[in-house]
């Protein structure tokens, strides 16, 4: 009942726009649901908000940051194959993270294109 509840407050959000907090809930509460889709909104707050984390873990003690890096890593891939799926690609094109700067930038683009409509939308 809860992860239907979830799922839907996701779903609206993810129409209306996130906020920072919002992002960051939905990627914990979803931190391996590879279904569905994520809006802009909750990849950038998510990126962000792993980015600035590790940073600052990173300055206090490299093990943190390397605890925190290894907790969020499953979120990551998972938000980063339902922000494809809003853009109607396969979340395996996440293997382009192999392929250094050219790869990291065709990702970069994929991840900032706006919704388009996709086959994944009812795949909840």
């Amino acid at each position: 009942m809860a992860d239907n509840r979830d799922s839907d407050l996701g779903r609206a959000k993810a129409v209306s726009g996130m906020n920072f907090i919002d992002a960051i809930q939905a990627c914990f509460v979803n931190y391996a649901k590879f279904k569905g889709c994520a809006s802009r909104a909750e990849f950038w707050w998510w990126f962000v908000f792993t980015l600035v984390v590790t940073a600052t873990l990173r300055a206090l003690s490299y093990n943190l940051a390397a605890v925190f890096s290894f907790a969020t890593f499953l979120p990551s891939i998972a938000v980063t194959a339902r922000r494809l799926h809003d853009i109607d690609r396969s979340g395996w094109w996440q293997l382009l993270y192999f392929f250094p700067v050219i790869g990291w930038m065709v990702l970069i683009f994929f991840c900032a294109e706006p919704t388009q409509p996709n086959r994944y939308a009812q795949e909840i």
